[in-house]
């Protein structure tokens, strides 16, 4: 039996703020001025508690300035704050909206956000074509849960038609960047011939990788084959 569906990805983003070496006061008065950027930076520091006791609510706030001016990584962390419900109260239909206009953007941890905002029904109704369409969107930017996703979708025919050498293929490259639900889903296809000629020793090669990072079903797998 393969391995399901990843729904991991609720991280904030932390990207250089080009104002770090600013005071606290110079900061607040950048971002003041109204610049997206510099309205994005001071979140993080409020976010962070960069040199300034943490605080979400005021993170939130120059977030959400910073939003509004099209700023995707800015788009993306307020629709993380709303899922969390940190420095706002949690709203799933506000995180999707916001994830939404940062995915529109091609910001690849939204679109996969997003993608399995539409698998769980969180926040709009539940829509496998439409988490499929965005997942795709995200693993084709290399984002290695997407493309698990993706894989799994292919396999199960949820969302889209089945397709065992679709679902290979993503499999390969998300277990190429070293994800042990992936190696395990490909060693599978490999032991059984599906979408991919049957092959022991691929399916060997496979079930250890995801063994050596503690997969306990493949440990097993690899027990039967040997």
């Amino acid at each position: 039996m393969k391995k399901i569906y990843s729904v991991i990805g609720l991280l904030l983003l932390l990207v250089s703020s080009v104002h770090a070496d600013m005071s606290i006061e110079k900061q607040i008065k950048a971002a003041e001025q109204g610049g997206a950027q510099a309205q994005y930076d001071l979140a993080l520091t409020y976010d962070y508690g960069d040199g300034v006791p943490t605080d979400h609510a005021e993170a939130f706030k120059w977030y959400l300035k910073a939003a509004e001016q099209g700023h995707s990584d800015a788009q993306y962390n307020l629709a993380v704050s709303y899922d969390d419900g940190e420095g706002v109260t949690e709203d799933d239909e506000e995180a999707v909206k916001w994830y939404r206009k940062s995915a529109d953007q091609g910001d690849e941890q939204a679109q996969y956000n997003l993608a399995v905002s539409y698998d769980q029904g969180e926040g709009v109704p539940v829509d496998h074509a439409e988490a499929v369409k965005w997942y795709q969107k995200s693993a084709e930017q290399g984002h290695v849960s997407a493309q698990y996703n993706l894989a799994v979708s292919y396999d199960e025919g949820e969302g889209v038609r089945e397709d065992d050498k679709e679902a290979v293929k993503w499999y390969r490259k998300a277990a190429d960047q070293g994800h042990s639900n992936a190696q395990y889903n490909l060693a599978f296809s490999y032991e059984y011939g599906e979408g991919v000629a049957k092959s022991k020793s691929e399916a060997i090669k496979w079930y250890t990788k995801a063994a050596d990072q503690g997969d306990e079903d493949a440990v097993e797998k690899l027990e039967e084959l040997r």
